[in-house]
């Protein structure tokens, strides 16, 4: 029965509303509501003639600039309110409803009506119910209504009075960031979790704090994650959540045995605390027995329509044969060469007709269009057929596809990238007993075992550490010339190791290159000053001066405003964007280095 009420009521509420908007005047309405306000009831007209009257004392008016006209509840013995002629006591009141009426009800209709320059007028009115921004907010963002539904956020989310706002809040502020992201508005998502974290309320505190960790974890800003997550403990100290983003912060930073600590001690906490469901506590559980494993089913099953063929794929990969022999051959005694065969070439035809996208050759890592429009037809086609993986330019395109992806995320590094690596090793072991010649970007069908691998090197990185370094480190054994710019990337997998004197040694090995890359700059400093060889060290920050010299006052300083990469998202040698980038990637290290940030600040 109070199913039926609520769309009783709602469908009377929509009619009323209309009719007011004929001309906004109480007894005009009150004709409607005796005329057809039974039609709503079952034919029981007393129900809208007592509704009427509250509905009426809610609804903004535009002639009124969006204010209502409320009318004043008569005494039981005054004539009642809905016009019938007899006594208050005698007519609605002995109307009694189901629920209460919500006392935004008409605004958020309103809300959900108005267009244009009335929504914009009345939302500027700052008159609109927090409630009612609310729940029209968010019936307008089920609805695929993101455009409007940002409209109406933002002023519930306006920063006037964060008092007024309500616990049911949160869900809406997640959306509107969603929002924001999904069309662009980076600038304003910025400005909303820096106003909610300075002075918003507690509870949406925490989430923007969590928000920002997780938009710094997506761009492998480790250092600025982590000060955003230790803001987010400070703000709410038992959410559940807290647990999940350590975990991935730590995975992400390579500590996969201190995610599981950590995962266990939230676990044990939350249990005495005992405020969780059970399907929170399941989650922790099993979070605190293996963290990336866990994480990378949740990430499958939020995945929704890719759920099933990436569960399939991953089996696939998991049982793949030995990579076939390819088609190797020595030119001179400089270079070595790859070339497509006959059947690869077939493999690839068949597995392109599905995959249906072209890899942009010009960009390093990269698709003319978005493979993942047509990801299921793919994976599905690609299971059925695992023999086109004997192609290495099908390889290639799912080494790119699945970097691209899930790349940023450690957790599926094991079960998705680290089997196609695996292939990759054996066709790299196959060039080198060829001979010692050079595999150079540019000669024969090269180019497609040099992208594949550095896709996997960059997409293992967090989540397969030491198989990434050890796939990069042979990819420069049979490409030298470095044009992949792997020297970094094993640079950079090396110190986070602490393996400081291979990282030298590895510097030094490449030294004839001649690179003033700003990352091996502040490696070779990193390596010297955790060697205790100060004044080498010093040595290579005077390099480093000459070189960019924005870059140690921002990798020294604790809060320094963000530097945007540019349209392209290229950055140029030397400047405050090359200096920024090396901050987000490589901050962390230096922080966790006792004494030096202290170094640094001294030499600034």
């Amino acid at each position: 029965m109070l199913a039926v009420w609520v769309e009783q009521l709602l469908g009377f509420a929509s009619g009323a509303l209309s009719a007011i908007r004929q001309n906004e005047h109480y007894p005009d309405f009150m004709t409607w509501v005796r005329a057809h306000g039974g039609q709503y009831f079952g034919g029981d007209a007393t129900q809208a003639q007592a509704l009427a009257p509250i509905l009426w004392s809610q609804t903004p008016l535009e002639r009124l600039d969006f204010s209502s006209q409320p009318l004043a509840t008569p005494e039981r013995d005054e004539p009642c309110w809905c016009d019938s002629g007899r006594k208050f006591k005698q007519c609605c009141a002995q109307v009694e409803f189901p629920t209460d009426v919500p006392p935004q009800m008409m605004w958020m209709l309103s809300l959900r009506e108005w267009k244009g320059a009335t929504l914009k007028a009345a939302l500027l009115s700052g008159k609109a119910p927090a409630q009612s921004l609310l729940e029209a907010g968010l019936i307008a963002a089920e609805s695929g209504q993101s455009g409007r539904a940002m409209q109406i956020l933002e002023s519930l989310f306006d920063g006037s009075d964060w008092s007024r706002l309500p616990e049911q809040a949160e869900p809406a502020f997640e959306i509107l960031l969603d929002i924001y992201q999904e069309r662009g508005f980076n600038r304003k998502r910025a400005d909303l979790l820096d106003e909610v974290m300075e002075r918003g309320p507690m509870f949406l505190r925490g989430v923007a704090l969590e928000r920002l960790c997780l938009t710094h974890l997506d761009g492998d800003d480790l250092d600025s994650a982590r000060a955003a997550f230790v803001r987010a403990q400070q703000a709410l100290p038992d959410s559940p959540t807290l647990a999940y983003i350590e975990a991935m912060l730590l995975l992400h930073e390579g500590h996969e045995e201190e995610a599981r600590a950590r995962a266990d001690f939230w676990y044990r906490r939350l249990v005495r605390k005992g405020e969780l469901d059970d399907d929170q506590l399941d989650f922790l559980a099993a979070l605190a027995d293996n963290p990336g494993a866990t994480l990378a089913d949740q990430l499958l099953s939020a995945e929704a329509d890719l759920a099933t063929p990436l569960m399939a794929l991953q089996s696939l990969l998991a049982a793949l044969t030995t990579a076939p022999k390819l088609d190797f051959r020595q030119r001179g005694e400089q270079r070595l060469e790859y070339h497509v065969s006959a059947r690869e070439a077939t493999l690839f035809a068949a597995w392109h007709a599905e995959f249906q996208v072209m890899v942009d050759t010009d960009i390093a890592l990269g698709f003319i269009d978005d493979p993942w429009d047509n990801a299921v037809s793919w994976m599905s086609a690609l299971c059925a057929h695992p023999e086109w993986l004997d192609s290495p330019q099908v390889l290639q395109d799912l080494a790119l596809a699945l970097t691209s992806r899930f790349g940023s995320l450690p957790w599926m590094a094991p079960s998705l990238l680290e089997p196609l690596a695996q292939r990759l090793d054996r066709w790299l072991d196959q060039a080198r007993a060829v001979g010692e010649g050079n595999l150079c970007w540019d000669d024969a069908d090269n180019a497609i075992l040099l992208r594949t691998g550095l896709a996997l090197v960059v997409g293992m990185e967090r989540g397969a550490r030491q198989h990434s370094r050890h796939l990069a480190e042979k990819m420069l054994l049979v490409n030298r010339e470095d044009s992949l710019g792997l020297l970094e990337l094993v640079l950079d997998q090396l110190l986070r190791d602490e393996r400081n004197a291979d990282a030298l040694r590895l510097l030094e090995d490449h030294r004839e290159d001649g690179s003033m890359a700003l990352n091996i700059l502040f490696g070779r400093a990193l390596a010297h000053f955790r060697l205790e060889h100060y004044d080498q060290a010093a040595e290579v920050l005077e390099d480093i001066q000459r070189y960019n010299r924005h870059a140690i006052e921002l990798l020294s300083a604790d809060n320094p405003r963000p530097v945007k990469p540019g349209r392209e998202g290229d950055v140029d040698p030397g400047s405050r964007g090359e200096a920024w980038q090396y901050r987000a990637l490589m901050r962390d290290q230096w922080r966790a280095t006792p004494g030096a940030l202290a170094w640094l600040s001294a030499y600034r």
